[in-house]
């Protein structure tokens, strides 16, 4: 197997603030692994908290070296390889990760989610993410959203100013973000008592994520699923967080790939947890890869693609509001010309 790979940044159809910063573009990398004629297609996007860069992503791609594998006969046994490569750099790992699920289904001449005997009866509505910005910016967000059902809000400290704005515009239900803003638990429980009275499905990363004590008293008092996302970023992370969070944030560049995410996605059930499947700001690969996995969830956050202008890819669809799996073998994705 040949591994290749290349740099892009993604163009983001409106500036996209969040708590302490705001941006116009999102640096990714992206990957290529050849097998037998085929080719499979995998992505490491960098947002600013993972610690990533495409300099470091590139320096791990450069010491993995695939031509050791004759075959992907045990994708374990190359995942398990790529993992032992270096520590951390999860999102370079998800990149070949994605890379060789696309690989394997198209050696199989399968979709991924049937090679995980995933049944697809039950696929999802996303939400469509709105930034912390103006009223008339949110405004033109929300109708762009009008194609989706339920709109995830980014909010801080004065998120009633952003719900007034919100709910100005439109009445349909919301996930509500609040990346760690909220630091006092008190204050973190009166506003999820007024979130409830306004359409609001759960309530992601209220408190800081090493908090999990202030986390643990608020999500037994709360009346609305309390979703941690800085707070587990792995498997291993699922028992330290248990009882602190109604549910968890899967997403694939925080635990390097659809393998893990998808272990995950068990454990957390067999916990009683719920599940929500997130993404970065992605190109429709990455998004593709994890929509294989989106049936299995409660709540799906998988609109990275449809924030940006430069899509590179042609992938999984959103109809009627709902991730819609097509039947093309691996991740269902096609590089654009």
């Amino acid at each position: 197997m040949k591994l290749s790979f290349s740099t892009y940044n993604l163009e983001l159809r409106h500036t996209f603030a969040i708590a302490n910063y705001s941006r116009t573009s999102t640096p990714v990398v992206l990957v290529e692994v050849e097998h037998k004629g085929l080719v499979g297609y995998g992505e490491a996007s960098l947002p600013q908290y993972l610690g990533e860069t495409q300099e470091s992503v590139c320096r791990f791609l450069q010491k993995v070296d695939l031509s050791i594998f004759s075959d992907l006969r045990s994708l374990d046994e190359v995942l398990e390889y790529v993992g032992s490569v270096e520590e951390k750099n999860t999102a370079a790992k998800a990149a070949i990760d994605i890379a060789l699920h696309d690989l394997w289904g198209k050696l199989h001449q399968k979709p991924v989610y049937k090679l995980l005997n995933i049944d697809i009866s039950n696929q999802p509505y996303t939400s469509f993410t709105i930034g912390i910005d103006s009223e008339d910016v949110v405004r033109k967000k929300i109708e762009e959203a009008q194609p989706y059902a339920i709109l995830k809000i980014k909010v801080n400290k004065d998120w009633r100013e952003t719900i007034r704005v919100i709910r100005k515009y439109t009445d349909k239900p919301l996930f509500i973000d609040a990346n760690q803003s909220w630091t006092d638990k008190h204050e973190a429980l009166e506003s999820v008592l007024e979130l409830k009275d306004q359409n609001v499905l759960l309530i992601e990363q209220p408190l800081p994520k090493d908090n999990l004590l202030d986390s643990e008293w608020l999500t037994t008092r709360s009346p609305l699923p309390i979703i941690a996302d800085e707070s587990v970023q792995r498997l291993c992370d699922i028992n330290k967080i248990e009882g602190a969070f109604h549910g968890i944030n899967v997403k694939l560049m925080k635990c390097t790939g659809i393998a893990e995410a998808y272990k995950m996605i068990l454990s957390a059930r067999t916990k009683g947890m719920k599940v929500m499947l997130g993404c970065m700001t992605e190109t429709s690969c990455a998004i593709s890869a994890a929509a294989q996995l989106s049936p299995l969830v409660d709540f799906a956050d998988l609109d990275g693609n449809l924030l940006i202008k430069n899509d590179c890819f042609d992938g999984v669809k959103i109809i009627g509001g709902k991730i819609t799996l097509n039947t093309n073998p691996g991740i269902g994705v096609r590089k654009k010309s």
